[in-house]
């Protein structure tokens, strides 16, 4: 199997992918947002500062018994590639040359036994360990902190660890090597006619261990479902032993495992397989747009969607700040160009809200169940605009983190946060978290543009996903601090989760327990002491 692609060391994708930012989007953010006189480019790979290591002679000998010279890399270009994962704070350091650490070493394990023979020389050496699958973290959740207690820190790079490993057609589930990637599965899913449907935005890169240990939200999880949902069985390599679940469709064998080493974020030891469950891939797909009024009458008509089990499997609403960007980036082609815009203000929907609606499955299914959520789309005066929209959206679902690399370029601040409640609650944590974003922008001197789309539906509730863009300031990680903390705080106050699918990691950390409880955070805690006594496993994250 070959190598799975590897990433800019200062961004997303690969070195030669093209511009994502066109002159007509460079005009809108200059007069809406404002960008830098000059382009900021990121530095030079060899001017990056990291630290000498600071592995010693014996740990480095005992490593290297486990995986040989060539699975422990120490140079430069190595624990820069391994010193952050993708979120603004990391970008930011790591464009400038100057990230907050980098691992001291980077090790590559090459199956199992090579991941045990480590984890229990890190224990002997005081090594903490950061498991390292597609580095797409975007909440510090693979920074190479190693705490008080350890006397150097080493990235455990599971790149190898990839492939299938068995295929249960009869009972649709996969077993994998956790370091294999998610668009390598789906390749050989569906050269077999099927499918795992599990699409985060990080597709092109995440690894399934990933997605495990964070319990990821694929684009279409309204369908297809969440990842820990998919999760059939595991293996977690845990300095204290391991845990191996089988893949069992049920069991009432006492509290639920595998939902608590899904979510775990490398705290407690690596993931080192999956059993996961599969489906057969859709013959149809058919991906389309709807207009509302208002974002309340949309939100009330995906709430009719999915408590009336019609939901597609992918349905978003983005909110009036959101539809508007859309379309004033959109150019001039299709429902989104001026004709388009002309139709859609003499029905009464020019400062509406744009729903992107989903279909997948057999045709038959496409069919029925497309036709009873329009119906109850047009109940609610939704207006059904066609598959352009749609069209638009699919082609362009993994386009934003390379937008975002080009917007840093100009001097832009872009981030993004989630978070999920109940309908009964979703519109007022939708003005709060956004009105608190709007202030803390201001109070930085750097008023822009906050949107926000709903998405991952439920029975009982939904997810909100927040957009915000200002002009970046000299002191950038400061000014992302002031905004993120003011968003948390409402999201925690008003009645939200503090993430619905981007884990918790480093800087989502200090609010756990505001949402888990004191009992509960001494829980987690009593699970690690047990299975990782001596406090190894990815120092900093999840805890407070």
């Amino acid at each position: 199997m070959p190598e799975p692609p590897a990433m800019r060391w200062w961004g997303w994708g690969e070195p030669g992918h093209p511009p994502a930012l066109g002159a007509d989007a460079l005009a809108f953010l200059r007069e809406h947002v404002g960008v830098a006189d000059t382009p900021s480019l990121p530095v030079a790979l060899g001017a990056v500062q990291v630290e000498s290591s600071a592995l010693s002679p014996d740990a480095a000998h005992a490593l290297r018994e486990v995986v040989g010279q060539q699975g422990i890399r120490v140079d430069h270009d190595e624990r820069v590639l391994h010193a952050a994962g993708k979120g603004y704070p990391d970008l930011v350091r790591l464009r400038a040359g100057i990230p907050e650490g980098a691992p001291d070493a980077v090790l590559h394990p090459r199956d199992r036994a090579q991941v045990r023979g480590l984890l229990e020389v890190c224990a002997r050496h005081a090594l903490a360990v950061v498991p390292f699958g597609g580095g797409t973290s975007v909440v510090g959740g693979v920074s190479p902190l190693r705490g008080e207690s350890h006397s150097a820190v080493v990235a455990l790079d599971l790149g190898a660890l990839r492939g299938i490993l068995e295929l249960d057609r009869e009972s649709l589930t996969v077993r994998v090597a956790a370091g294999m990637r998610a668009p390598a599965l789906e390749r050989e899913l569906g050269g077999l006619g099927l499918t795992l449907g599990h699409f985060p935005q990080s597709f092109e890169y995440v690894s399934l261990g990933g997605c495990a240990a964070t319990r990821s939200a694929g684009q279409a999880s309204t369908g297809y479902g969440r990842f820990e949902e998919m999760v059939t069985g595991l293996v977690l390599l845990a300095p204290a032993g391991d845990i191996d679940l089988p893949a069992i469709p049920a069991t009432a064998a006492g509290p639920e495992l595998r939902r608590m080493v899904v979510g775990s974020e490398g705290t407690l030891g690596v993931i080192g397989e999956l059993s996961l469950r599969v489906r057969a891939a859709p013959a149809t797909r058919q991906y389309e747009g709807a207009f509302f009024r208002d974002f309340a009458s949309g939100v009330q008509a995906l709430r009719a969607l999915a408590q009336e089990h019609v939901a597609p499997a992918v349905a978003r609403l983005s909110d009036e700040a959101e539809t508007g960007m859309s379309l004033a980036l959109a150019g001039s082609g299709g429902l989104k160009g001026r004709l388009g815009r002309s139709y859609l203000g003499l029905r009464g929907y020019g400062g509406g809200c744009l729903a992107i609606l989903g279909f997948e499955g057999t045709a038959e299914e496409v069919e029925h169940r497309r036709k009873r959520a329009l119906a109850l789309l047009r109940r609610h005066e939704g207006l059904p605009v066609g598959q352009s929209p749609g069209k638009a959206w699919l082609a362009q679902r993994f386009a934003s983190p390379y937008l975002r690399d080009e917007l840093l370029t100009q001097g832009v601040m872009v981030e993004t946060l989630e978070t999920a409640t109940r309908w009964s609650n979703l519109e007022r944590l939708h003005r709060e978290v956004g009105g608190a974003i709007e202030r803390a922008l201001a109070a930085q001197g750097t008023p822009g543009l906050v949107m926000c789309h709903v998405s991952h539906l439920y029975e009982t509730g939904a997810s909100l996903y927040f957009t915000f863009l200002a002009r970046q300031r000299e002191d950038a990680i400061e000014q992302w601090q002031a905004v993120k903390h003011a968003a948390c705080e409402a999201i925690v106050d008003g009645g939200g989760t503090i993430t619905h699918h981007h884990a918790v990691g480093h800087d989502h950390a200090p609010w756990l327990e505001r949402e888990i409880g004191i009992a509960g955070i001494s829980a987690m805690r009593a699970l690690k002491q047990q299975l990782d006594p001596a406090g190894i496993m990815n120092p900093g994250k999840l805890l407070p």
